[in-house]
């Protein structure tokens, strides 16, 4: 039996797991990682955490086929050309060569949505399928595109990077520094950023009520916990949100045309509260050839996905 590592690395969260050639984990946790202490210092702490994983499992390290590690920002040729997490790492440096310096096992890298994407195309929710594009939904929006067994990178690496495609000319300022981005609208800082600015002007209302004019602590949670509760304020702005889904969503069915459309990250977590009215208001975005027998579904894997999307580098490389 061949074992492989698939590694989520975040910018202080660092998701392991240890998985067999089947896909199934048999070991997983989590570990802090500051990036800002340097490459050679994560991935030491990760090659740690990967040891103690195998010394809890009886599993020797001969037995360790590869090393899959997805990271924030685009990948190509296996060299981090750019990073769009804080993440103080050079660019264009190659951590395939040095984690496999430092652990003598073969590495593969690549971008952390992507490998999200391959783990519910894979082994999750769009299992079974050929074409699937995984969307998620968080302080960002991340893309992953998965065609007939292959993640699609492009040329540079930026392939999947559906959160910067442009849904309102000239529009709301993005994150990357350009204006009116599918992200600066439906993520869920967009989605929050909206409340904000009606809450200036509307004070009548369970939000309000709640916070009482101190939202440091807002979450989408908190508009769709409001919004199912009844409160007309929060269900506009689950619409909103509901639109720009919509909107962009359409905008790749009309691209891609992929079977399945699955949905990760916080916002994800409201289910049928934003499915639905996403199902609805599609209609107006994506030609109604790319609806038939569509799927829109949320992510089974959870933080799982990410640890055998990166695992699974090896199994379809």
């Amino acid at each position: 039996m061949k074992y492989y590592s698939g590694v989520d690395l975040g910018g202080t969260n660092t998701k392991i797991g240890l998985c067999n050639e089947e896909g199934k984990i048999l070991l997983s946790s989590s570990i802090k990682t500051d990036s800002i202490h340097g490459v050679e210092n994560t991935l030491q702490r990760i090659w740690i955490e990967i040891q103690n994983q195998l010394r809890k499992v009886n599993i020797k390290k001969e037995n360790l086929f590869g090393i899959g590690i997805g990271i924030p920002g685009p990948v190509k040729g296996q060299s981090i050309v750019g990073f769009f997490a804080n993440f103080p790492w050079e660019k264009n440096m190659n951590l395939k060569e040095k984690m496999e310096v430092l652990t003598g096992i073969k590495t593969l890298v690549d971008n952390d949505v992507n490998v999200i994407a391959q783990g519910e195309a894979i082994f999750g929710a769009a299992r079974g399928h050929k074409s699937s594009i995984t969307v998620a939904l968080g302080t960002g929006i991340g893309g992953g595109i998965f065609i007939d067994g292959k993640l699609i990178s492009g040329m540079s690496g930026a392939g999947g990077e559906i959160g910067h495609m442009k849904v309102v000319p000239d529009g709301k300022l993005c994150g990357c520094g350009q204006k009116g981005c599918f992200e600066a609208y439906a993520s869920a800082t967009g989605m929050i950023r909206e409340a904000l600015s009606r809450l200036y002007v509307n004070k009548l209302n369970a939000l309000y009520e709640k916070f009482q004019g101190n939202y440091e602590t807002l979450e989408a949670k908190d508009i769709f916990e409001a919004a199912a509760a009844g409160d007309v304020f929060s269900q506009e702005i689950v619409d909103y949100e509901a639109e720009y889904l919509a909107m962009g969503i359409g905008n790749l069915l009309n691209i891609i045309n992929p079977e399945v459309v699955v949905l990760g990250g916080g916002i994800a977590l409201a289910k049928e509260q934003i499915l639905e009215p996403v199902r609805q208001k599609i209609r107006k975005y994506a030609l109604e050839i790319t609806l038939e027998n569509l799927e829109i579904k949320t992510g089974i894997l959870g933080n799982e996905a990410g640890i055998l999307g990166a695992a699974a580098l090896f199994m379809v490389s």
